[in-house]
């Protein structure tokens, strides 16, 4: 079974607004540490974002997988760059990540086709 990466994005979007909505103090500090983490600085934004993939993926995280090859491709992330990015994933987490990184690739492609 394949999995629609943009629309898992989309079917997410309003249950994270409605988290935000019930918890905006927690989500407002999530926020800005995200923002911060990501902002340019020693590695610029492309980096962190193929590096937030890989972690994506060897956590096994779907949710995180769709937004980060979102970014990723938005970063303007080549298919070497994303593929090399796996590697490193796989290496981190061993068989499991196998399967999410196959999964990643796949969500990469699917937001390419988006734009």
């Amino acid at each position: 079974m394949q999995k629609h990466w943009p629309d898992m994005a989309r079917e997410l979007n309003p249950q994270v607004a409605a988290l935000r909505n019930a918890q905006p103090t927690v989500m407002r500090g999530f926020s800005q540490m995200a923002q911060a983490a990501l902002e340019p600085s020693a590695l610029d934004t492309k980096t962190k974002e193929l590096m937030a993939l890989a972690i994506s993926v060897a956590i096994r995280c779907d949710a995180c997988i769709t937004y980060h090859a979102k970014a990723a491709v938005k970063a303007g992330a080549s298919d070497d760059e994303v593929s090399e990015t796996m590697g490193l994933a796989i290496y981190m987490g061993a068989g499991p990540s196998v399967m999410y990184a196959a999964q990643a690739i796949e969500a990469v492609r699917q937001w390419r086709s988006e734009d």
